[in-house]
């Protein structure tokens, strides 16, 4: 499993004896000016499930044997339960996938700012008859530790995606000498550049419009996240290792357009989230199917860290951003037991919807056969792209 170089040509198999091109030497030259760095995965298809916390191995089993990039997201898992996902993925395909982790540092516990994150939930934990001894205590969420990295180096999985950063250079340096290919987070060129330096295979581009937590590591001013098309062809211009393009992007168009900006590969997790595989729950499914493009927002509420998701009564009551949050991951203690209150009782006043900008382009469909048809559509997309537009 490697990046390999690829020509625009044998990406789309265009038809260059058409009379798009054919008649026009320098019109050919443009458009592989284009895609001259577009890269694609070997054998492979060059889209990649993006990791989310919730699914597992059934997710990353249907897009491997469609021949994208399936991906698990670890931060939730413990060494036993990645171990025992790594398993039932290696037992339904020999496919390469990727393991992706969280490289933070949790804040220390700080009683005083619990306390205060306690008193302004209180009146949600009496409303759906909760006591505030039900809030629970540290992080929610794991940083890669050296006991994923034993686990890492046990079963060696191809490719390792890293959010929010690096881990330390030891971890780092364990990793890497498994043979994984490495990749990280950008949301910005400043990020994309510390991560070349620091010596990633690729960098994914994570536009503004993506779901789930924000990637940023050297900024906290989410105001200053551009959006992927913004971001993207900045990105493939300060670095020399392939982008991956991520956020917001959900069918074929949307591919078409990234490896147009310059993109070797392109990351799609919300476009997965109505996929059976997925794991989402109804409430989930339900707010997806209602979604519309301006019902995703920015919140800190439910880990202490930004992430996309849709609209809920919490966000629009508290947030969507609150400075009274405990930093990540500390903030999911006290908010869990109220989001399976709501969620026991058939609502999703506190429930965590993940979702990009693209929400409502989700499409009710079995993973496998999703992946295959954004890549025909993309190809079908890019065939229309004249040079003329390029």
């Amino acid at each position: 499993f490697f990046f390999k170089q690829k020509t625009a040509y044998e990406i789309y198999q265009c038809d260059w004896s058409s009379d798009v091109c054919s008649s026009d030497l320098l019109c050919r030259q443009r458009f592989h000016a284009v895609y001259a760095r577009t890269m694609m995965l070997s054998s492979r298809l060059p889209l990649i499930q993006a990791p989310m916390v919730g699914s597992l191995s059934p997710l990353t089993i249907a897009v491997c044997q469609a021949g994208g990039l399936g991906s698990l997201a670890c931060a939730a898992l413990t060494p036993a339960q990645l171990r025992e996902q790594i398993a039932l993925i290696r037992a339904e395909t020999s496919a390469p996938f990727n393991v992706n982790f969280f490289c933070h540092t949790p804040p220390a516990p700080d009683e005083e700012v619990d306390a205060k994150w306690l008193e302004l939930l209180g009146p949600y934990y009496k409303e759906v008859g909760l006591d505030l001894s039900a809030a629970q205590k540290g992080p929610g969420r794991a940083p890669f530790d050296d006991a994923m990295c034993e686990v890492v180096e046990d079963l060696r999985p191809a490719v390792i995606s890293f959010h929010f950063g690096l881990p330390e250079e030891r971890l780092l340096a364990r990793a890497r000498d498994t043979g994984a290919m490495i990749l990280s987070s950008a949301t910005t060129v400043e990020e994309a550049r510390w991560l070349e330096s620091r010596g990633v295979d690729a960098v994914i581009a994570q536009g503004a419009e993506a779901g789930g937590h924000r990637g940023m590591f050297l900024t906290s001013d989410i105001d200053a996240q551009p959006g992927l098309f913004a971001l993207l062809p900045q990105i493939v211009d300060a670095v020399r290792v392939p982008v991956i393009a991520a956020g917001a992007i959900a069918d074929g168009r949307g591919i078409a357009a990234a490896f147009a900006l310059g993109a070797s590969a392109v990351q799609l997790g919300t476009a997965y989230l109505m996929t059976p595989q997925a794991g989402r729950s109804g409430i989930h499914r339900a707010a997806l199917r209602s979604a519309r493009d301006d019902m995703t927002r920015l919140t800190n509420l439910y880990t202490g860290r930004p992430a996309r998701g849709l609209l809920t009564r919490f966000m629009r009551v508290l947030g969507p951003m609150n400075d009274t949050a405990p930093g990540f991951p500390l903030a999911t203690g006290a908010v869990d037991p109220l989001r399976f209150a709501y969620e026991k009782a058939g609502h999703g006043d506190f429930s965590i919807l993940w979702a990009g900008e693209a929400a409502a382009m989700a499409r009710e469909e079995d993973a496998g056969l999703l992946t295959q048809r954004l890549w025909k559509e993309a190809q079908e997309c890019a065939s229309g792209l004249t040079c003329g537009r390029v």
